[in-house]
């Protein structure tokens, strides 16, 4: 998740490939106005502001006769332009894409290292939403810890995001081949939060909330909603979709957008909490690499971390072993072998440690597969030789 600058310029797109009524309604959306033109062939648009000598003749269809020669006009117009708006266009050209926006309403005054704070907030928060979005599209969680991070983190990377204004706005473009599930599957969950957190305050229940589990609102979903809200005065979140694909099954063509003030952090905050108590432990039956391993004492119980290969949604788990699955785990990693294992993965510390572990078992692999988790050992050997000691 990165913001496009000048120092890395879109490339201009085809504008044989370009499709004028995409063009039209991304200058639409992000302020542009139709001054003229004539009906049924073009429409002359200004920038936002109305911008001085700065206008863009875009054909209402590829059926008007000049309509590549207007085209390429006015996307070479658009890539010259300064205003931000141009940009913003040329990169839902450039990069089919949903648009998530936030406006954080915050006080005008304050020192430049102030307003640094309030974008870093800004762009923490929306990539935790953006992360919540995608963690439910993998599973219904009231907390998912660190379950499914690797693939959600793998998409955040895929999303171009625009600069924080004075940490107040920002947006960024999801690829619709990548994360229109993650806007779609968003998009609900917000809304569901709305009404969950409406009840609550009516109310002073929290059923709501618990169903609102099945509509992807978690633990994960409510702190980056308390991130955004606390010190501002209020923030909007608004989603719309990629004017060349449209709105996805079940989802409304253009969803209302959606509004928290600081008089929702308290339902909020106990709804991040109840997510993280209520979520259960899981029975799982694990395979994967040690990777390090330690024992206050050379004999005795100890703990290994190891590398999950299957059996687990997280990258790594903290194992506890009695003496004699400690020394079997330690003989298979010195044979370049991973270990399979059963026990509870606990939701305490975000499904990071498995307990009541037992059954460690060394797992064959083919020859390739081992030469690399031995050429992984011998790369790593500081922190097997804890097997021996402490830290």
């Amino acid at each position: 998740m990165y913001r496009p600058t000048d120092e890395h310029p879109l490339p201009v797109p085809d504008p044989a490939r370009v499709d004028p009524a995409v063009l039209t309604a991304l200058l639409g959306r992000h302020g542009w106005h139709r001054r003229g033109g004539t009906q049924g062939q073009y429409g002359r648009w200004t920038p936002p502001g109305g911008t001085a000598g700065t206008s863009l003749l875009v054909p209402e269809s590829a059926r008007y006769p000049d309509s590549t020669d207007l085209l390429a006009e006015a996307l070479t117009a658009l890539a010259r332009s300064a205003a931000p708006s141009a940009r913003e266009v040329l990169v839902g050209l450039a990069l089919p894409s949903d648009e998530v926006r936030w406006e954080r309403d915050i006080p005008d005054e304050g020192s430049g290292a102030t307003l640094w704070t309030a974008q870093e907030r800004l762009r923490a928060a929306a990539r935790s939403l953006l992360a919540a979005g995608a963690l439910g599209t993998y599973g219904r969680a009231g907390y998912h810890g660190a379950r499914h991070r690797r693939q959600a983190e793998a998409l955040l990377d895929q999303v171009l995001v625009g600069p924080a204004s004075a940490g107040r706005t920002l947006t960024a473009y999801v690829p619709v081949t990548a994360g229109r599930g993650t806007v779609a599957g968003l998009q609900r969950a917000l809304h569901a939060a709305r009404d969950a957190t409406d009840y609550q305050r009516a109310t002073g229940g929290m059923e709501a909330y618990e169903a609102a589990v099945e509509l992807g609102v978690c633990h994960e979903l409510t702190e980056a909603l308390i991130s955004l809200v606390r010190g501002a005065e209020g923030v909007r979140i608004e989603i719309q979709w990629s004017p060349a694909e449209g709105a996805p099954p079940g989802c409304p063509a253009r969803p209302e957008p959606v509004e928290f003030t600081p008089g929702d952090l308290p339902a909020l905050r106990q709804a991040a909490q109840q997510y993280v108590r209520d979520e259960p432990s899981l029975a799982v039956r694990v395979t994967g690499t040690v990777v390090r391993m330690r024992r206050e004492r050379p004999d005795g119980a100890g703990a290994v971390r190891l590398r999950v290969l299957a059996g687990a949604d997280v990258a790594q788990v903290r194992v506890a072993l009695g003496e004699e699955d400690y020394r079997i785990a330690g003989h298979a990693h010195l044979l370049g072998l991973p270990v399979r294992v059963t026990g509870r993965l606990e939701s305490r510390g975000g499904f990071r440690r498995i307990t009541g572990a037992s059954g460690v078992t060394p797992v064959q692999v083919d020859e390739a597969e081992r030469d690399r988790l031995l050429k992984s050992l011998q790369e790593n050997l500081d922190h097997f030789e804890e097997a021996c000691g402490g830290e």
